[in-house]
């Protein structure tokens, strides 16, 4: 990994940079918090943000998109072309980065590529930024708290510098045009170094240390804390709305007007909504909100894990702040942790 050490003043220059031929989405004020929108200057940018409302995720993508048109009355169909945008997303932390590599290794399976996801990813940079972490995150227990990873450039605020990890050539060289990239000194590792062990050191302590997540997961699938913390569940969908690794989705057949034309479309669903194992003939595979809020821990925190050898929980506590249930997988290591485990 090549690093390179620019100074904070210089950050204006290097969004202006990729301003010139990509949209620049990026955090900014939403209210009393935060939200990834596009931006036209540096100054609307707020890279010390806690945590935004939703990810960027639906940049990647978008909750509701067109798959494809057909003429009902002709039996036509006609592909759907992706209007990409080339953008960079500027200032994702590490969660949301590890975030996005999960749904790569969704979408971009090489058995079953989805064109739709490729598109808008291939024609995405990223640019990464140290966070300091909130009350509500744990992507250290996810080991999401380091992008390693999917970017193309990783920001480490270092005081009046960035500590800067180079991904890709193609934002290297905007970050060389833009800015005065030095080599990093020993002065500058040690102020890295720093900066680490004070995030670490930030980390809610309350919020427990569990190991083997997901053997605890099969080992307590058939404990009453299920129905304990299904009886909370309002079947609202919040955690997965605001969820950056939730990819679930639904495909609806969208009439005109005219009834003769249409379009099939691809949107968001949830595995907490009630309708969402139902089949055919009323059949409901997960037919209680306590198998459907186990289902959705147990994704999150083993099924993912066994298939891509990851937790598609990032710990980035968007779900703990958007649950008016106090419902998040904090509250499933809080009781493995009751559990002496």
């Amino acid at each position: 990994m090549l690093y390179r050490v620019i100074d904070s003043q210089e950050l204006p220059a290097l969004v202006e940079a990729f301003m010139e031929d990509y949209e620049v989405i990026a955090p900014v004020e939403s209210g009393a918090s935060y939200a990834f929108e596009k931006v036209t200057s540096f100054d609307e940018i707020k890279l010390d943000y806690p945590t935004t409302i939703t990810s960027c995720k639906k940049y990647v993508l978008p909750p509701r998109e067109t798959l494809f048109k057909f003429d009902a009355l002709n039996n036509e169909v006609t592909d759907f072309t992706v209007k990409v945008t080339p953008r960079v997303i500027f200032g994702a932390h590490a969660c949301d980065i590890n975030a996005l590599n999960s749904l790569d290794m969704v979408f971009e399976d090489s058995r079953y590529r989805d064109p739709y996801y490729e598109a808008r990813r291939g024609a995405t940079l990223i640019i990464g930024i140290s966070c300091t972490p909130t009350e509500s995150c744990f992507c250290h227990l996810m080991e999401a708290d380091e992008a390693r990873t999917g970017y193309d450039l990783f920001l480490q605020d270092i005081g009046d510098r960035y500590l800067v990890s180079i991904g890709s050539v193609t934002a290297a060289n905007v970050l060389e045009s833009a800015c005065n990239p030095r080599e990093a000194t020993d002065e500058d590792r040690i102020a890295f170094r720093q900066a680490t062990r004070k995030r670490q050191e930030s980390f809610n302590e309350e919020i427990p240390d569990v190991q083997e997540i997901a053997m605890l997961m099969d080992a307590f699938h058939s404990d009453p804390f299920w129905d304990e913390l299904g009886s909370r569940c309002l079947a609202c969908t919040a955690c997965s709305s605001v969820c950056p690794t939730c990819f679930c989705f639904d495909i609806a057949d969208t009439l005109e007007p005219d009834g003769k034309t249409g379009r099939r479309e691809r949107i968001w669903d949830a595995c907490t909504s009630p309708q969402f194992a139902m089949v055919t003939g009323g059949h409901n595979f997960r037919d209680s909100n306590r198998n459907r809020v186990r289902h959705r821990m147990y994704h999150k925190l083993n099924g993912f894990l066994a298939t891509h050898d990851r937790m598609l929980c990032t710990g980035c506590g968007r779900c703990v702040r958007a649950c008016k249930a106090h419902i998040s997988p904090i509250e499933v290591l809080k009781f493995f942790e009751e559990k002496g485990a």
